[in-house]
């Protein structure tokens, strides 16, 4: 096998190696910023989440009271009728 055969070979292996380096360097930094941005996304969801969360609660807190609210007038009727 003559010399230029032998560095056409290995200077063919080294682009390859080095283009798959690369790339797989460049698929892992994308990797890591659709990660942060995914991260980013889920934390903006889970503030909304929590928002909604807080004023169910206070949705179901006025409901309480007015039906505690009903409830007391309702008797107070009751206790007139029976008078």
């Amino acid at each position: 096998m003559d010399t230029q055969t032998l560095i056409a070979i290995m200077g063919s292996t080294f682009a390859i190696i080095f283009s798959m380096s690369g790339l797989f360097l460049w698929v892992r930094s994308e990797a890591n910023n659709d990660r942060r941005e995914t991260r980013d996304i889920q934390r903006e969801d889970r503030k909304d989440l929590l928002q909604i969360s807080r004023n169910l609660e206070f949705i179901l807190k006025g409901i309480q009271d007015e039906m505690k609210d009903f409830h007391g007038r309702l008797c107070s009727i009751e206790e007139k009728n029976r008078r």
